[in-house]
């Protein structure tokens, strides 16, 4: 065993955790006389009814980390295999209220979704076919490793008809773990399986009529009252979801897969019908849901919160990798305002690996975003930073914010600090967009006036100082001098009234990268009551 697989054996970060869990079961599978074959399956599942949001991605970026600890903590001997299923043949039960030609849209209800027309252009066959490219758009960005798996082309091409088969065989054993899990009305019309009307094309919820595991069909009355008979193989038929779940697993192999809290109390079921089926369940996660800034939860048909693509108009892709990896077990809220926080905590990580010893950068966020291979820290300037020099100084491009990160960071360049450049231009971007609307300067009162005054005053004896920590000390110290009893009043009442916000960075790091010259002028204005007119 490698030093790395033997820390990876008690290293704390949850992917290790998680990929303990997993060698643990695929040992036991070997004591039971069922060893496994073929590569270790990391599944995750998506439904294309809406578009991709957050939550999505974060199922893939979760599982990846977990199957990198997994690749460290068996030295990389065991071979991985991650796939990314569409459940694309599920049934349009509405139509989302975030996507244009709605009423394209309404004569398709019921029938699977990739046979729902792409209502955003004809460049797609289906609705189904534009989510998913959307999908794999986002997750390719990202350098995933993944297979892209389609459920109508799995139901349609013969791969689950063995286990359809099974079903149907099991048929009694599965309607044994469901009924108890339905509502009496429910369990009147209950079937594990879904037929695909013949002549509608619909997917319907209707029950059997019979069942005839020897001959793999079932029958049934159509839409129109017309008796059926069809087989159950071949894309004629789809399970509903909770058997199609374990069934799913046991068809594919699946090893490891993880899921928001919305599945817990069905993750029982799943696991009995992959048993039903043959098959050992496969280790699980249950991470917490996203919700939006009013604290409902992420729906893709409703739209909220932030998609892959907004986050990433504003911040690097490796703080939304934190994002994902911080507390998965912890509903946290999912809204633009949690963007600067993101990247900043991501910079701190980055900026702390180098010195950590080999234990504690196993639990380093940044390992696992950058799966081991951590880049050099590259940014002498904080996001919070950029953003107030971006306020303060009025400008409207990374170009003239260059201007004064060079006379904070003399040694930095847009080509020898490329991350530094990237976040000079999200500054900018997120502050038009977010910070610029809400901003809402104030007047001083007398005593703030005061200080505010004093503080212009030796700000001048002190105009060639450049470093952040002595004029850190000398703002701390006039807000004494000034008999502020809580300093943390005096450093907000600075952000609120020259910089038109409740919080800020460091206000010596800001006089710093903002210049002493320019923050004189800019109380000057505060204190003439220029700022709260503008």
């Amino acid at each position: 065993m490698s030093d790395i697989a033997a820390l990876a054996a008690s290293a704390k970060a949850w992917p290790f955790e998680q990929a303990r869990a997993l060698l643990k079961r695929l040992e036991q599978m070997e004591k039971a006389g069922q060893p496994k074959q073929g590569p270790v399956v990391f599944e995750t599942g998506y439904g294309p009814s809406g578009l991709p949001h957050i939550g999505t991605f974060g199922e893939v970026v979760r599982t990846s980390m977990v199957r990198h600890a997994f690749h460290v903590l068996t030295d990389n001997k065991t071979p991985t295999r991650m796939i990314c299923v569409s459940d694309d043949m599920d049934g349009m039960r509405k139509i989302p209220g975030n996507v244009p030609n709605q009423e394209i849209l309404a004569a398709h209800l019921g029938k699977p979704l990739t046979a729902v027309p792409d209502p955003f252009s004809n460049e797609y066959e289906s609705f189904a076919h534009h989510n998913n490219a959307r999908l794999r758009s986002f997750l390719d960005s990202f350098g995933f490793e993944y297979e892209f798996l389609s459920a109508t082309e799995l139901y349609k091409s013969g791969v689950y008809d063995a286990m359809l088969l099974r079903a149907l065989e099991k048929f009694d054993e599965i309607m044994a773990v469901m009924l108890p899990s339905l509502g009496a009305e429910r369990q009147a019309t209950y079937s594990p399986f879904l037929p695909i009307s013949p002549k509608t094309g619909r997917v319907l919820y209707v029950p059997m009529k019979s069942v005839d595991a020897k001959a793999g069909t079932i029958t049934f009355d159509d839409e129109d009252g017309t008796e059926v008979t069809i087989a159950v193989t071949g894309g004629q038929t789809k399970l509903q979801w909770k058997p199609d779940f374990g069934m799913r697993w046991a068809a594919l192999g699946v090893d490891f897969e993880m899921f928001g809290k919305d599945h817990q109390d069905n993750a029982p079921i799943y696991s009995k019908i992959c048993r039903i089926l043959g098959v050992r369940a496969p280790a699980q996660y249950v991470y917490e849901l996203f919700l939006d800034e009013k604290g409902e939860k992420i729906s893709k048909s409703k739209g909220n919160g932030i998609s892959v693509e907004q986050w990433l108009a504003y911040a690097p892709q490796e703080s939304l990798s934190l994002y994902q990896f911080q507390k998965p077990r912890v509903a946290k809220k999912l809204y633009f305002d949690v963007i600067p926080k993101a990247v900043d905590e991501y910079l701190q990580h980055l900026a702390a690996y180098p010195d950590q010893d080999a234990t504690q950068q196993l639990a380093n966020p940044v390992w696992h975003i950058h799966n081991g291979d951590v880049p050099e820290h590259n940014s002498p300037i904080s996001f919070a930073l950029l953003l107030n020099l971006v306020s303060a100084a009025n400008v409207e491009n990374k170009e003239a914010l260059w201007g004064f990160i060079s006379r904070y960071a003399p040694e930095a360049s847009s080509t020898t600090h490329p991350l530094l450049d990237h976040l000079a231009g999200y500054a900018v971007r997120y502050y038009e967009d977010f910070v610029k609307p809400t901003k809402t300067y104030r007047a001083p009162d007398d005593k703030e006036r005061a200080a505010l005054t004093d503080l212009a005053g030796q700000l001048r004896e002190h105009e060639a100082e450049t470093d952040a920590k002595e004029l850190q000390n000398l703002v701390f110290a006039v807000g004494k001098a000034h008999e502020f009893e809580n300093l943390r009043l005096w450093f907000q009442a600075l952000y609120e009234i020259l910089l038109g916000q409740s919080q800020g960075p460091r206000f010596g790091s800001f006089i710093a990268i903002y210049g002493v010259s320019e923050t004189i002028a800019l109380i000057k204005q505060a204190l003439a009551g220029d700022l709260v007119k503008k």
